[in-house]
């Protein structure tokens, strides 16, 4: 099983729409590399700790390739705003690839690449090493099965 992790405005619908995916193990919803340790969601929205809200992924690559997976987060966000999509404004909203295996950067950037062709603007989605992952309360895992109606700025 391979990882990612990803970060697309508000973590709850990211996970649910990467959730779908055939060839998608798990996914989890935290913070990802932020300044400070053991963050809350308030820490994340009201504190200075830079921590982007992020979806761990984890997938069976005999089934799903990252390309694949990459494609189809593109598909969900606007990679050319920072800190904010939809209704969403913040560095916990900005747009993030941050990978745990360094022979996966290379068709990150590629699937980047890419991706610029189809827009005038700069793509700003970061893309870095993981530095940190802390997994989000319990109560947002699973958000959007558990509250359905929930808000999400995704059409899911």
């Amino acid at each position: 099983m391979k990882k990612i992790v990803l970060a697309g405005g508000c973590f709850w619908g990211v996970e649910e729409f990467l959730s779908r995916l055939d060839g998608v193990i798990l996914t989890e919803v935290g913070y990802a590399n932020g300044r400070t340790e053991n963050p809350t969601y308030e820490d994340v929205c009201y504190k200075n700790t830079y921590f982007a809200e992020a979806c761990l992924v984890e997938y069976d690559e005999t089934k799903i390739s990252l390309e694949n997976i990459l494609n189809e987060y593109w598909s969900i966000i606007d990679p050319t705003i920072l800190n904010r999509q939809g209704p969403d404004v913040g560095s916990q909203y900005r747009t993030g690839i941050y990978y745990l295996d360094e022979n996966d950067l290379g068709e990150i950037l590629k699937s980047k690449e890419e991706t610029q062709k189809k827009y005038d603007k700069k793509i700003v989605t970061e893309v870095t090493p993981l530095i940190n992952y802390y997994r989000a309360e319990e109560y947002h895992q699973k958000y959007l099965k558990k509250n359905p109606g929930g808000y999400c700025h995704i059409k899911l």
